[in-house]
């Protein structure tokens, strides 16, 4: 694979610093059930970085300690952890929401048989990824079958309430380009989405995020070994949108890796780029240690989330262009 960071390190990207924490993103592990070409992490089913129980038994007590409001698990598939069910608990048993980072297809893996009434029960939301409304685009980048299955699945989530009105179990849904060009705007798209599922399917979700496709790992080694990583780079930089430096994640946000090292987001984990300073660099340091004010660690790929209508774990951000 063909490493992206030494063409990101050296930048002129702006500058910013950290407010007050208020979600930390837990990577439980790169295992995945399955293998997406736009994946930032690499993930798949031979991957065997799962995070240990120590660190896990960390997680419930640094959300306390900080007063974090949302726990974002993510993966891999992050249920394939065996420890996910037990984390979920304790988070929520705390009042702390809890956010499932969901690929769909994981309901019919082996195990997985009651995994949509376990997160219905304790009213997880599920951010799930469907990047198209047709079968032949999922199945060309997420692979064969994967459109059916995911189908399957929300329906199975609509059935329990998700994506419904006055249910109070939020669905949404999660839309990346198949190639390197920006995504369309969110608000059409979604639209768009909401009328071909509903007549084609008979299925119902709150929102769409649209995220932008981040130059590391799998996708940015698909750029460069095809003569593309300048062109897109040159894309997100002529559509850099200073007010979308506001609603960047890594602002209010902590990214924990399977070992419990911390990072500004979760791509700057891909990167292996960590938290600088003395705000600490591990899950442990978050019992004593406040991370707001810490200098946000930088490179050329943070203008994926700053070009155009702007691009965050939450989807667009205020600044559209």
């Amino acid at each position: 694979m063909n490493a992206t960071l030494p063409l990101l390190k050296a930048t002129d990207f702006p500058p910013i610093r950290r407010r007050v924490l208020e979600t930390l993103q837990v990577n439980l592990g790169y295992r995945c059930n399955q293998s997406c070409v736009h994946c930032h992490v690499n993930a798949g089913p031979s991957r065997k970085e799962m995070m240990d129980r120590d660190t896990l038994e960390l997680i419930p007590e640094a959300v306390e300690a900080r007063s974090v409001r949302t726990l974002d698990l993510t993966g891999g598939a992050p249920e394939l952890h065996d420890g996910f069910r037990w984390l979920v608990t304790e988070a929520t048993r705390r009042g702390v929401k809890v956010i499932d980072r969901c690929n769909l297809t994981i309901l019919f893996e082996p195990g997985q048989e009651d995994l949509a009434e376990f997160l219905a029960h304790h009213r997880v939301e599920i951010v799930a990824s469907l990047p198209c409304y047709s079968a032949d685009n999922v199945d060309r980048q997420r692979g064969k079958g994967v459109f059916e299955k995911s189908i399957a699945a929300l329906r199975r989530f609509n059935a329990l309430g998700y994506g419904r009105e006055g249910s109070g179990l939020v669905l949404n849904l999660v839309f990346n380009p198949q190639g390197p060009a920006l995504p369309p705007n969110q608000a059409t798209l979604e639209a768009d989405y909401k009328r071909e599922l509903l007549e084609h399917f008979g299925i119902v979700f709150n929102g769409l995020f649209v995220l932008a496709n981040m130059p590391i790992q799998r996708f940015g080694s698909m750029l460069v070994s095809k003569g593309r990583f300048e062109a897109y780079m040159r894309l997100l930089k002529e559509n850099y949108a200073a007010g979308n430096l506001e609603g960047v994640m890594c602002r209010s946000l902590v990214s924990v890796d399977w070992r419990g090292d911390l990072y500004d987001c979760d791509f700057n984990q891909q990167l292996g780029l960590p938290i600088e300073g003395d705000r600490g660099r591990h899950l442990a340091d978050l019992l004593t240690v406040d991370p707001a004010g810490g200098a946000i660690v930088i490179a050329d790929h943070c203008y994926g989330c700053t070009a155009g209508q702007g691009s965050s774990c939450g989807g667009a951000l205020k600044g559209d262009a």
